[in-house]
């Protein structure tokens, strides 16, 4: 796993029960026929770009979420929002992997408003970089068990060694909490759903050095229901 095509592959071949893996597997509501290698193309592209531009911080949050990730193959990134990610990261190309509307996701929103503020990329990744479910809604979000993170821990150490960061931002408690103990910087900020939004962004502000004068605190402004803290907090 040193190069993104031999990550992407690894990741794609993790298979668990009650969990979507969007690199290997296809949804038959909403997916294209070859939405799997759309999604690892996608990944790999990010990852290819981070390395060249020697990105040097990861975003964690904690899980893959359904409207989010799940569709894009791109952690913390809705459909609506690929563009401004291909543009963040150099102008690479970013392709839909799913038929019908874009679908928007919360936790995307902000964190690509604050990304896209900021100016400066980072590699975004969840703790569980799939997609856990519950067995009987494939549409729900869940917090992943102590052994899926096992299963697929070698992934995230294997993400670290390839990017080599100089710190890493874990968003939620959950993440900083899994992340406790890595030889590397990683600072807590708190989760942007269930109306932590504004010490997100307070907290990203800190950071990055970034003033009041910058939007500290301030509240984004989403044309869409926050219907992802209905069904639980992952992108």
């Amino acid at each position: 796993m040193k190069t993104p095509k031999s990550f992407a592959q690894a990741l794609a071949e993790t298979r668990l029960p009650s969990v979507f893996n969007p690199y290997a597997d296809c949804c038959s509501t909403y997916d294209r026929a070859d939405a799997a290698r759309v999604r690892r193309r996608n990944l790999v592209r990010c990852l290819d770009a981070a390395i060249a531009a020697h990105v040097d911080t990861i975003w964690i949050a904690r899980d893959l979420g359904y409207r989010g990730g799940r569709r894009t193959g791109v952690p913390l990134t809705d459909e609506v929002h690929l563009a401004q990610a291909a543009a963040l990261m150099g102008g690479i190309e970013l392709d839909r992997a799913t038929r019908g509307p874009m679908v928007a996701e919360r936790t995307a929103a902000i964190v690509w408003s604050v990304l896209t503020r900021i100016g400066e990329p980072a590699v975004l990744w969840n703790i569980f970089p799939l997609h856990p479910h519950e067995a009987d809604d494939p549409f729900s979000n869940r917090c992943h068990t102590r052994a899926e993170r096992e299963a697929t821990w070698p992934l995230l150490t294997a993400l670290i060694a390839m990017i080599k960061p100089r710190r890493i931002v874990a968003i939620g408690r959950d993440a900083g909490m899994a992340l406790n103990g890595l030889d590397i910087t990683v600072k807590i900020v708190r989760h942007p759903s269930y109306g932590g939004q504004a010490e997100f962004i307070s907290g990203v502000n800190h950071i990055y050095g970034l003033t009041a004068d910058d939007d500290d605190g301030q509240t984004i402004e989403l044309p869409f229901p926050d219907t992802q803290a209905a069904r639980g907090a992952a992108a």
